[in-house]
């Protein structure tokens, strides 16, 4: 079958195969990756979010605004105009600002889901630390509230306030600080958007070591603030490894300098890692050194098709004996989610026929024939064991970035789709997928969900409590990371009822966490007990406190809200 509008096919994989051609083009990863974000961008900036609107504020939840927080005044906003230019303020009209600021303000206060919605009345730009530093001086000493936003991608409402915090938008901070070409040593603002630095590091021959779907948006602060994970962290880990220094300011306006560019430094406790997923608790990060990765110039990607998830299971401890060092992304998705992906897209499967499960494989590496033998030996031995049942190899750039769009489009794909309720949790890998039939048995029983779906087009018509539409998972295998995605027609309670907090119950029973890489935000925070155990919550506030005794920092967030006395 061939992919459309390419010129030559993918390359088939059938049970008959015995011999597998490894003919796949060598292209960069940064042919693909960009060619990806064309197909399946997640949206370039704050007022163009795909997902279908339906905000709800977060007076929707029990939560009190803390009375300590001063509301922001017009002298408030005249004396950020002593130190900031009068472009980098916007402001709601009785504050002093214009009609207009007031209307862009809406993109800032509501987050990327369209799922949560504050009441800010200002949004300061600063485009320096040193203004970082004056902004959070005054509002400490103040005590005005503070919310940290990047790229305003995060999907459990970090980024966004719950009342009216001041917003403190870092996306005027994008500058590149410094690159050593001999160690790919990068440090760069805060602001600087991900898919621009691996553009960067491109031109250079490196690469960053994570890569998400939503990378034409999202800021490096924010991934290293909400320490984000992405489609190659089997390749590369953990943000914790990667970042070497930060600057960070803290709640007072103190600036810490600790932008290291050393690999090896023993001296003392290693305090970036206390910012690295505080999402914005503790300071705001302003600048981030990270070490790059060399670039492949040999990347390879198939899509398979298997009958079941233990067949999943089996591919990938085969997949991660047999390719080893080249093995760059190992992604999972069920048939529901290749549907729905395929149709928003318009495009076809480059397999002939449907599969319970899709995997895709993609290898990294320098040597294209080293690579090309290594990954078609490999195919072809999970044939012959029957391990999968029908796959196809990319032959060109268009096909690489095409295979791609089918796992990085699901996202945008379910949020067109409707309203969806999204986990990002970690589980042992034998029993990973086993929360989504669960989930949707549990919806089922309580009358909210058809599996059929044309059981479930029938009886929404009839009955309006049907209001599931799917219950669908995809994710990082190698990872144990889950996206659990429950798409519905709106946000409605009685859904939240069943899915909360039986998730994190069965996560917990399961020794998983409850978020992999997308944080805590105000929606995990109140579930953080089901991953942490006291002791460790009760230092987690004691850290808290320290760094910003006056509770100004992303308030009512992260940590279960009767945990802090200051800041809830």
């Amino acid at each position: 079958m061939t992919l459309p509008n390419t010129a030559k096919p993918a390359i088939l994989l059938t049970s008959q195969t015995t011999t597998t051609t490894a003919s796949a083009a060598s292209a960069s990863a940064a042919s693909a990756s960009a060619a990806a974000v064309a197909v399946a961008s997640l949206g370039s900036n704050l007022n163009s979010s795909p997902f279908k609107s339906s905000a709800r504020s977060y007076a929707d939840i029990a939560i009190e605004r803390n009375p300590q927080f001063k509301k922001i005044t017009k002298q408030d906003i005249d004396h950020f105009k002593t130190f900031l230019e009068p472009q980098s303020i916007l402001a709601t009209t009785d504050i002093g600002g214009t009609i207009d600021e007031a209307k862009e303000l809406d993109g800032y206060n509501t987050d990327w889901l369209g799922k949560y919605k504050g009441r800010s009345q200002v949004v300061l730009r600063p485009k320096s630390t040193q203004q970082v530093s004056k902004i959070l001086k005054y509002c400490n000493d103040q005590k005005i509230a503070v919310v940290p936003q990047g790229g305003n991608t995060g999907l459990v409402g970090g980024g966004v306030p719950v009342f009216d915090e001041v917003i403190v938008s870092l996306g005027s901070m994008n500058n590149i600080r410094d690159f050593n070409e001999t160690s790919g040593i990068l440090v760069c603002d805060s602001g600087c958007i991900l898919e621009e630095l691996d553009k960067f590091a491109a031109g250079h021959g490196f690469s960053m070591p994570l890569d998400l779907g939503a990378k034409g948006s999202c800021h490096i602060g924010g991934n290293v603030s909400t320490n984000a994970g992405g489609i190659r962290f089997i390749r590369y880990g953990s943000l914790h490894g990667s970042v070497l220094g930060l600057e960070v300011v803290l709640p007072d306006g103190t600036i810490v300098d600790n932008l290291g560019t050393l690999p090896k430094d023993s001296t003392g406790y290693d305090l970036k890692q206390l910012f690295i997923g505080a999402e914005g608790t503790l300071g705001i990060v302003t600048g981030v050194s990270i070490v790059t990765p060399p670039r492949p110039n040999s990347v390879n990607v198939a899509v398979l098709g298997v009958s079941s998830y233990d067949a999943v299971q089996k591919a990938f401890r085969k997949v991660r004996r047999d390719l080893a060092e080249v093995l760059s992304a190992f992604e999972f998705w069920d048939t529901r989610c290749m549907q729905i992906v395929l149709d928003h897209n318009n495009l076809r499967s480059p397999l002939e026929e449907e599969h319970p499960f899709y995997i895709l494989i993609e290898t990294s590496g320098s040597k294209k024939d080293h690579d090309d033998e290594k990954l078609a030996e490999c195919l072809e031995s999970l044939l012959e064991n029957e391990i999968i049942d029908d796959g196809a190899l990319a032959q060109d750039e268009t096909q690489v970035s095409k295979m791609w769009s089918m796992r990085e489009g699901i996202p945008e794909s379910l949020g067109k789709w409707g309203p969806t309720y999204k986990y990002d949790i970690s589980i042992p890998i034998g029993v990973l997928y086993d929360i989504v039939p669960e989930m949707a048995n549990r919806l089922e029983q309580a009358g909210l969900y058809s599996k059929d779906p044309k059981t479930y087009e029938s009886a929404s018509k009839d009955d309006p409590n049907v209001v599931v539409k799917g219950v669908l998972g995809y994710g990082h295998i190698g990872d144990g990371n889950l996206h659990l995605n429950v798409v519905a027609n709106r946000f409605d309670k009685k859904v939240t009822d069943v899915l909360e907090p039986y998730v994190y119950e069965w996560v917990a029973s399961h020794k998983g966490s409850i978020s992999a890489e997308h944080g805590l935000g105000l929606m995990k925070a109140p579930h953080l007990h089901y991953s942490k155990s006291k002791v460790i919550v009760d230092w987690m506030v004691r850290i808290k406190n320290a760094f910003d005794p006056n509770g100004i920092m992303n308030p009512y967030k992260f940590l279960p809200r009767t945990t802090t006395s200051s800041s809830n």
